[in-house]
C-alpha cells in the first residue's frame, strides 16, 4: 500500500515515493531530529509474519549498518510500521547502473572506475562476513558525482526463505521476486541455479557478470528461456 506524504513512521516522516521493486517500496523522508533527508524502505509484510526471519532481518540490517563503507549504501535505523518493517538509509542522488546502462555499454576506463569501487565494497562487506546473493546492476547506485554504492546488502537472502529445493521453473523474470532464492536470473552463480547455498564466491561470479555488461553493453547469461538463461550459466 502506497504512502502518502505526511505519514509518520516514527519519527521519520514522509514526503514523496521514490520507487518500488521485489525488495519493496523506497519512499524520500525526512528525519526532524537530525533536520537530514533520507530514504525509507518499506519491506514485504510477509516478513514480519515469521518471527526467525524478522529477527534475521533485524540481525542482517546491524550487520550492515557496522560496515561504514564508501562504496555501500549505509543504514542508519530499522522499524516497524502497520506490521512491515523497513529500513532507513541515506537517500542518494544520481540512478542506478541499470539505468546508466540503458543505451549500451560504458566506456572502458568508466567500467574499470565503477568495477573498482563495486570490487572495493564487496571486499569490505565479505570480511564482515555478509554476502549480497544478488547483485546485479539494478542494485548498483551511480551517484552524481561519480561514487558508486552497492544497495540492499543481505536483503536477498532475508526476503527469500531458505530452501533447498528451489527449480528452474521459478526463474520467471530478470528481477527478484518474494520467495525466489535463487537471486536474478542472468546473474547468479552456478551454485544459486542449482538451489546451494551461496556465499562470497557467488557474489564475485555475479560481479563478473556486471562488468562484463559494462564492458560489452550485453548481458554475460541470457537466453530466450529462464531455463536456457540457466543453462548457460552452469556451462
Amino acid at each position: 500500500m502506497a504512502l502518502a506524504s505526511g505519514t509518520k513512521l516514527g519519527p521519520y516522516e514522509i514526503h514523496s515515493p521514490v520507487g518500488a521493486g521485489g525488495m519493496g517500496e523506497v519512499y524520500r523522508a525526512r528525519d526532524p531530529r537530525l533536520d537530514r533527508e533520507v530514504a525509507i524502505k518499506i519491506l514485504p509484510s510477509s516478513l514480519a509474519a515469521d518471527p526467525v526471519r524478522l529477527q534475521r532481518f533485524e540481525q542482517e540490517a546491524r550487520s550492515a549498518s557496522a560496515l561504514n563503507h564508501p562504496n555501500i549504501l549505509v543504514v542508519y535505523d530499522i522499524g516497524t510500521h502497520e506490521g512491515a518493517p523497513y529500513l532507513v538509509t541515506e537517500l542518494l542522488d544520481g540512478e542506478t547502473l541499470r539505468e546508466r546502462l540503458r543505451d549500451g555499454s560504458l566506456p572502458q576506463r568508466k567500467s574499470l572506475e565503477y568495477a573498482v569501487q563495486i570490487g572495493q565494497g564487496l571486499a569490505a562487506a565479505h570480511e564482515r562476513g555478509i554476502v549480497h546473493r544478488d547483485l546485479k546492476p539494478d542494485n548498483i547506485f551511480v551517484c552524481r558525482d561519480g561514487r558508486c554504492k552497492i544497495l540492499d546488502f543481505g536483503l536477498a537472502k532475508l526476503i527469500a526463505p531458505e530452501v533447498r529445493d528451489a527449480t528452474i521453473s521459478r526463474l520467471r523474470s530478470p528481477h527478484t521476486e518474494e520467495g525466489v532464492v535463487m537471486g536474478t536470473a542472468g546473474y547468479m552463480s552456478p551454485e544459486q541455479v542449482r538451489g546451494q547455498n551461496a556465499d562470497a564466491r557467488s557474489d564475485i561470479f555475479s560481479f563478473g557478470a556486471v562488468l562484463y555488461e559494462m564492458l560489452s553493453g550485453n548481458r554475460a547469461f541470457e537466453g530466450s528461456t529462464p531455463a536456457d538463461t540457466a543453462s548457460a550459466i552452469l556451462r
